[in-house]
């Protein structure tokens, strides 16, 4: 890897400050992207986020050649995965996997008709006060069960998974990571899957809403994963090309990466999530304290927010590190950083790009009364209070300071206003080899 040679001329460029590009190029050595270690065999640098707490995150780094799978195609991908259960591996991605390969109407149920659906549960006959039930809503559940074993893919512990140069990735399927321990997932492209038979739900809201399933990857009651240097998308299917049946957007995505349910130590480094709504989760459910309460630490940094709609994360309960990132406002937007239930959300030096249409104010969200630290964050390259501005400006949601308590598990931390072109040039799928 040249990464860092090539990066502190970049900054010395971009920046024109001595003691800026020293303070930027400083902790060079603690990029991720080890020099001159095959990228199946790397592990997590120490101190670089949550996911090095304790044991630190090393996926199958140990494993034997035996357990060094690359595969081509989904089916492949997911035998490697069950194969040998308890042995530490490596699964090196090449090309595209295609989970739903052979479309929706592979998995529809005998008898499930969609016209015949929209005609049950047509506001105009069933109305908006009850959710729907019936032949055709059996039939519909049975058609996502059967999509949902076809595109779910269980990765062990101690497991890597690793593109293979930069065209590798996975269309159309969930990655669980779910009751496991010590996973790493990089270099991939992830597009989102495209849930075929979203519920419509007369309930939800003024109109009702369609509801879909399926992030694109789940972090479930699980520790130590590291999720690196990957791409996650909507890829060919944005919210844009979906339709609308009732007057309401056919929704067809969920989350592209979701972390609940007890899991904890987790660092998302250098990637990026580009053009979608409900993007990055941390902590589902404002009743799940039980399992969430004192988990749910994560550490996001260096990752590119690209015209994401909301979620980027939303926090419930976690001690969550959000510092060093890049997010791009504009288009459809609601917020960036989620504050819920019992959340401790540290977001320091970030850079935000936004459209003169968004106030910055907005960045922030106030889901439930939790404290949040912000400091040293940029908006169009000025320094920028975001408490200060968001408080002021809606003052009916105003949030307190100092989430309480102080991240140390950052190994380099870089000026924001170097954030846009660094991210741009490092972050993604497709940057390591």
């Amino acid at each position: 890897m040249h990464h860092m040679r090539a990066q502190g001329r970049v900054m010395t460029a971009l920046v024109g400050s001595t003691a800026l590009v020293l303070a930027v190029t400083g902790t060079a050595q603690a990029h991720p992207a080890q020099h001159g270690k095959d990228l199946a065999r790397q592990t997590l640098p120490a101190g670089d986020g949550w996911a090095s707490e304790g044991t630190g995150t090393t996926g199958g780094a140990a494993a034997d050649a035996e357990h060094v799978y690359t595969v081509t195609t989904w089916e492949e991908f997911r035998a490697a995965l069950a194969a040998d259960p308890g042995a530490p591996r490596v699964i090196r991605v090449k090309g595209t996997l295609d989970a739903t390969a052979a479309g929706c109407s592979a998995f529809e149920a005998e008898g499930y008709d969609f016209d015949r659906y929209l005609a049950d549960y047509d506001p105009a006959v069933w109305g908006y006060e009850n959710t729907v039930s019936g032949p055709q809503e059996d039939l519909r559940a049975a058609s996502a069960k059967a999509q949902a074993e076809a595109i779910s893919a269980f990765v062990p512990s101690n497991t890597t998974l690793v593109g293979v140069g930069r065209g590798a990735g996975i269309t159309g399927a969930s990655l669980q990571i779910k009751g496991v321990d010590n996973v790493i997932v990089r270099n991939l492209t992830l597009e989102a899957p495209l849930d075929c038979f979203p519920q419509w739900d007369p309930t939800d809201g003024e109109s009702g809403a369609w509801n879909s399933e399926y992030d694109g990857v789940v972090v479930y009651g699980s520790t130590h994963v590291w999720v690196d240097h990957n791409t996650f998308t909507d890829g060919r299917y944005p919210d844009s090309s979906l339709p609308e049946y009732y007057g309401e957007i056919y929704q067809q995505h969920d989350g592209l990466l979701d972390i609940v349910r007890g899991a904890d130590l987790v660092t998302a480094s250098w990637n990026v999530f580009t053009e979608h709504d409900k993007t990055l989760m941390i902590g589902n459910s404002d009743s799940a304290g039980a399992t969430d309460r004192g988990k749910l630490r994560v550490t996001l940094h260096h990752n590119l927010f690209d015209k994401v709609v909301e979620r980027a994360p939303r926090v419930r309960f976690g001690q969550v590190d959000t510092y060093n990132n890049h997010y791009v406002v504009g288009g459809p937007y609601v917020y960036s950083l989620g504050i819920g239930a019992e959340s401790q959300l540290v977001a320091e030096h970030n850079s935000f790009a936004v459209d003169r249409s968004v106030s910055p104010a907005l960045i922030l969200k106030k889901w439930k009364d939790s404290p949040v630290t912000t400091a040293n964050n940029y908006v169009n390259g000025r320094k920028t209070d975001l408490l200060a501005v968001h408080n002021a400006e809606i003052p009916e949601e105003a949030l307190r300071p100092d989430a309480g308590w102080t991240p140390v598990l950052r190994p380099r931390v870089d000026h924001p206003k170097v954030l846009p072109l660094l991210v741009k040039l490092y972050a993604g799928a497709g940057r390591l080899r």
